[in-house]
């Protein structure tokens, strides 16, 4: 009997290790640690990847915007180029009135069988509607003329080219106009250019 209980026993030990090997062995705590740190080092991975992502797309932002910037800039710097090249263009398409006006006037200051009395009223009566016509253009584009004469002398408007003595005009006051002025807006234009007068001559009876 001594050998069937000596089988039995020997069954029973390889059961016992069969049963044990597939029942996994409890961790240790440097396992439960190792286990964590790969957990962590995952979602840093992901983190990272998620960084590098987002800083991809802010980058590929900046770089569209930093085109579109350079490309607005650069279709106003044409713009300005372009306004500056052409900028006269409404004063000078204003103007072509007056030259056509003045060429009428030639034309009419010149007629054939015709008496010189009568072609010089017509040159005149021509250069006087060119002149309405022309002092009509400039206050359209609000240049406007300094009055001068009889006001007393500034100048900061107005350049003294001699002074004369006057019996009607006080001193430092303006005579007469060699040269009108002008303002544009609010910016002086042209100083008139001016006769000064020196007052009464006093050594006369």
């Amino acid at each position: 009997m001594s050998g069937v209980k000596r089988q039995e026993e020997l069954q029973e030990d390889a059961t016992v290790v069969e049963e044990s090997e597939g029942v996994p062995e409890p961790l240790d705590e440097a396992g439960q640690q190792k286990a964590e740190d790969d957990k962590g080092e995952q979602d840093l991975t992901t983190q990272l990847a998620e960084a590098q992502a987002t800083i991809d797309d802010l980058r590929d932002k900046m770089l569209r915007a930093a085109a579109e910037n350079e490309n607005f800039t650069k279709r106003v710097e044409r713009e300005r180029l372009a306004s500056m090249k052409y900028a006269g263009e409404t004063i000078f398409k204003e103007m072509l009135p007056v030259v056509d006006n003045l060429e009428r006037a030639l034309d009419q200051g010149i007629i054939e069988d015709a008496d010189a009395e009568k072609n010089l009223a017509g040159l005149l009566e021509g250069i006087q509607l060119t002149l309405k016509s022309l002092v009509s253009t400039l206050e359209k584009f609000e240049v406007k003329p300094i009055d001068s004469v009889g006001k007393p002398f500034d100048p900061k408007h107005q350049e003294a080219l001699t002074m004369g003595e006057s019996d009607t005009v006080p001193a430092n006051h303006v005579i007469t106009e060699f040269e009108k002025g002008y303002y544009y807006k609010d910016r002086l234009l042209r100083a008139a250019k001016v006769i000064v007068s020196s007052g009464k001559n006093e050594g006369q009876s």
